[in-house]
């Protein structure tokens, strides 16, 4: 629990550097629906990891007062929510926004935009259906940023 917020850091990264990449190109509507959906996926995976490590804190004190008293149920069954409902939607908002405006600006491969919207089609409609499925986002920003650092490496900034 305690590596999340350096996750959260690093996404947030990762948007720093594709608002940079993107430039004076900047297009008011889309990046206004990136950097939302892109900070409201970090404030839900933070919200979900405070209310499970909550959880944790408490049963290892008192485990069977919350499981008899319905709050681990609660907890659990929010954080499940918070994290697989409705992050992984502003995480499928964010792919979208972010193929959009890469298709306009033309700072990733036409095909990574393409598989971008495929990617989040998928997760915005079967989310809750597969548990696999959330990796798509992960792998997702895995594929761009490993284009990112190889180009910049290259020399093609």
């Amino acid at each position: 629990m305690n590596l999340l917020p350096f996750s959260g850091i690093a996404f947030l990264w990762f948007i720093a550097v594709l608002r940079e990449r993107v430039g004076e190109l900047e297009d008011r509507f889309f990046v206004t629906v990136f950097l939302g959906s892109g900070f409201l996926f970090v404030a839900m995976v933070f919200t979900s990891g405070a209310v499970a490590g909550g959880i944790i804190t408490i049963l290892s004190h008192a485990s069977p007062s919350l499981i008899q008293s319905g709050g681990y149920a609660l907890g659990r069954a929010e954080a499940y929510q918070t994290m697989n409902i409705y992050a992984a939607k502003m995480a499928g908002v964010f792919m979208m926004s972010t193929c959009t405006i890469s298709l306009r600006t033309r700072i990733l491969p036409r095909w990574m935009s393409f598989l971008g919207y495929a990617l989040a089609l998928i997760l915005l409609l079967s989310v809750g259906r597969i548990e696999w499925i959330l990796m798509v986002f992960p792998l997702w920003v895995l594929l761009i940023s490993t284009h990112i650092l190889v180009e910049n490496l290259r020399g093609k900034v």
